[in-house]
């Protein structure tokens, strides 16, 4: 009778079961499905890891927010009532029957304030022009790779950081103690803002010129004023007018606020208004408002797009 040999009787047999452990380890380790099931896990982990991060310093700030600016949440909790009720008060009581009338009676004054929103308007556009050719004074001035010398890139840079610090408002206010009330004012102040904030976007963009084509014109023998319409401005001009038609959606908002201390446009009139406690003629103005300021922004991202594209097909 034959015996039969079985693999634990083989003297290396603890080897071969070694062997065959780590053969069928590294089998696994090269198989896709479990290498991507093991990357998949450990990126969930670290995703996990950053939000309970994020989480914990949102609340920390959070609450050293509340304690340095000594926020009450029971007083905000009791005014939030009052806020809501507020906002129900200003909303006209129209009824389905006379939905027509209703909506004719809430804005009956309806040609006086678009025709305050169009000087809304108007105020900002000129506002925008002027604040962009203050910024196109400075910017290449305050550009690092355009500036002729250190003071004058100090000085450019300086000026602009001032124009753009101080709040519009801010500057209404000094310009319709100087000028008056009306509309000289709110475009003074779009102005000088626009100017400060325009031109250190302006120079940020100068500043990533490729300087191959300056470079070019240099050695051509052009000067500081050639070097900037033949080399730099064609680079730049759809950056710029994105900034500007980005600013002008900005400056149509501004200056509705800015009417508020007698700087003319439709924010004089909402003024008006909120002081009379008109309630009705509040909402009224505030969604004539959003209405023209939503028309604006999509208008200008549509040439926004329009010209970048054309700018790149070209």
């Amino acid at each position: 009778m034959i015996s039969r040999a079985w693999p634990s009787a083989h003297p290396n047999s603890a080897l071969l079961d070694r062997e065959h452990v780590n053969s069928m380890s590294i089998a696994a380790t090269h198989d896709p499905v479990a290498v991507y099931e093991q990357a998949r896990r450990e990126l969930r982990r670290a995703r996990r890891a950053k939000e309970v991060l994020f989480l914990l310093l949102f609340a920390a700030v959070f609450a050293f927010s509340l304690i340095v600016g000594e926020v009450n949440l029971s007083t905000l909790a009791q005014g939030l009532p009052d806020l809501f009720g507020y906002i129900s008060d200003t909303l006209p009581d129209i009824s389905r029957d006379h939905i027509i009338a209703g909506v004719r009676e809430w804005f009956w004054a309806f040609p006086k304030w678009l025709e305050l929103l169009f000087d809304t308007i108007v105020i900002a556009f000129l506002g925008t022009l002027l604040g962009t050719v203050g910024a196109l004074t400075f910017c290449f001035a305050g550009s690092r790779n355009l500036a002729t010398n250190r003071w004058t890139y100090f000085i450019a840079r300086r000026l602009m950081e001032v124009a753009r610090s101080v709040p519009e408002l801010v500057y209404a206010l000094i310009f319709v103690y100087a000028f008056g009330l009306g509309a000289v004012p709110g475009v003074l102040a779009i102005m000088v803002h626009s100017t400060g904030a325009l031109g250190k976007l302006f120079s940020e963009v100068n500043e990533d010129v490729h300087l191959g084509a300056v470079e070019g014109v240099r050695g051509a023998g052009g000067n500081w004023f050639q070097i900037i319409r033949l080399a730099v401005l064609p680079q730049v001009l759809p950056n710029y007018l994105s900034y500007i038609l980005l600013r002008f959606e900005i400056n149509v908002r501004s200056a509705a606020v800015i009417g508020f201390v007698g700087a003319g446009g439709i924010g004089q009139e909402l003024m008006f208004v909120i002081r009379e406690f008109v309630y009705t003629d509040i909402s009224a103005i505030v969604l004539m408002i959003i209405a023209t300021v939503s028309v604006i922004d999509v208008t200008c991202e549509k040439l926004r797009h329009r010209f970048i594209e054309g700018h790149h097909g070209a």
